[in-house]
Formats: C-alpha cells, sequence, structure tokens
C-alpha cells in the first residue's frame, strides 16, 4: 500500500512537472502529457479508494 501511494504521488508531480514546462516553453507536447499522466493517475487513486472502502465494507 505505501509503494502504491508513492507511484500515486510521483504520477501526479510529474503531471505538474509537465504543466510547469508547458506554462515555462509554450510546447502543447506538454499539456497533453501532463493531461495523460493526470488521467491516469486519478483513475488510478479512485480505484485505490474503491478498494479501500470495498475492504471496510466487507
Amino acid at each position: 500500500m505505501l509503494l502504491f501511494r508513492w507511484l500515486l504521488l510521483l504520477a501526479l508531480l510529474s503531471a505538474l512537472v509537465c504543466f510547469i514546462f508547458y506554462a515555462g516553453t509554450g510546447q502543447l507536447r506538454f499539456r497533453r502529457y501532463g493531461w495523460i499522466v493526470l488521467k491516469w493517475a486519478l483513475l488510478a487513486a479512485f480505484g485505490f479508494f474503491a478498494v479501500l472502502i470495498l475492504e471496510r465494507v466487507a
């Protein structure tokens, strides 16, 4: 569980770095990379919390 939290944190930080690069350079590829990483990080987070909730219920 700790490993998953660290991976999720690193994914969110990498999305933030991509958006900072986009703001600094104006290249659209960094914005696209940021959205892709953010999308998958949020999907992973929702899945993670769904598993935690299901463990509590069951």
